[in-house]
C-alpha cells in the first residue's frame, strides 16, 4: 500500500481513572447512570474481562494496552484529549485516533464487529495491521 504507515502499537483509553479511587467513582457514576465507558463496555463485563477480548489480543500481532485517563504518557493525552474513550495507533509517523466515542459506541459489546471496525479505520487511515484477527 503506497503511502501506508504501520502500526506498531495501540492503546486504548478509557474515560475514567485508575486506581482504587478511580474505579470506585467510576462504579458509582455507573450505578447513578453519571458515568459510562464504551470501551470498558467492550473489554469487560462486569469486572471480568471479555474472554472474546482476550482472544483478539492473542491474534492482533502489535501490543494492545489499555490505560486510564490518570495513566496516559504526555503523547497519549494529547492525542486522546477531549476524544476519550478512544483507540490510538502508534505508527512510525506519530499517534492517529483510529476509533472515538461516537465509533465505540456504536459497536457495542462486540469484539468482533470491533476489530472490523478496527481494520476498516486502520485502513481508510492507510494504516497497515497485521494480517492476523478474528475477522473471518
Amino acid at each position: 500500500m503506497a503511502g501506508a504507515r504501520t502500526v506498531q502499537r495501540l492503546t486504548g483509553v478509557c474515560d475514567a481513572d485508575g486506581g482504587f479511587r478511580g474505579e470506585l467513582a467510576y462504579a458509582i457514576g455507573r450505578a447513578r447512570g453519571t458515568a459510562h465507558c464504551a470501551l470498558s463496555d467492550l473489554t469487560h463485563a462486569g469486572r471480568r474481562r471479555r474472554p472474546e477480548w482476550d482472544a483478539l489480543l492473542a491474534t492482533l500481532g502489535v501490543p494492545f494496552d489499555v490505560v486510564y485517563l490518570n495513566e496516559r504518557d504526555d503523547a497519549v493525552a494529547a492525542a486522546s484529549e477531549g476524544r476519550v474513550p478512544c483507540v490510538l495507533a502508534h505508527t512510525d509517523t506519530g499517534i492517529v485516533v483510529l476509533l472515538g466515542p461516537d465509533d465505540l459506541a456504536a459497536i457495542g459489546t462486540s469484539v468482533l464487529r470491533f476489530d472490523q471496525t478496527m481494520r476498516e479505520a486502520a485502513d481508510a487511515e492507510a494504516l497497515v495491521l497485521p494480517l492476523s484477527g478474528l475477522t473471518p
